[in-house]
């Protein structure tokens, strides 16, 4: 069994796999701070010093000055500044992918065409293959070509 499993780990699109889910997660947490950080803060200071990842709905009713407090306490809160802060880092991940793939795929080269295996008869219009000298539909005479 450890056998197996030594070969199935050791298979390049399984360790590919590996080096991308770590790589990953490691840009998930730059994004995440790009978002917090970096982003957000500009945007929380247009809309009137607020900090989004501090918004909440308190929904127990006793009122409390911050997020924290709320959670502190136990109390039931519904946290929409951070569930903002999460779609957004969402969405600067899925468009930096988007312009990773984009790149990827532009400098991929195009098959080159495949040469022709077949010509039409020049009487009947039916498919014959390239290097035929009579129409196996028609049966005439084929000029060379």
């Amino acid at each position: 069994m450890f056998k197996e499993f030594k070969e199935f780990a050791m298979r390049g699109n399984v360790l590919d796999m590996a080096v991308g889910i770590i790589i990953g997660a490691a840009f998930g947490r730059i994004i995440t701070s790009l978002v917090n950080d970096v982003i957000m803060p500009p945007i929380g200071l247009l809309l009137g010093k607020v900090d989004f990842s501090s918004l909440f709905i308190n929904l127990s009713g006793t009122p409390y000055a911050s997020l924290a407090d709320a959670r502190k306490a136990g109390a039931a809160v519904i946290g929409y500044g951070a569930f903002l802060n999460t779609i957004l880092d969402f969405v600067v991940v899925a468009f930096v992918i988007f312009l990773l793939i984009r790149q990827v795929n532009k400098m991929k080269k195009e098959p080159a065409p495949a040469a022709a295996t077949t010509r039409e008869c020049p009487y009947c219009l039916s498919v014959i293959p390239l290097k035929a000298t009579r129409c196996g539909h028609c049966t005439a005479q084929l000029p060379p070509g």
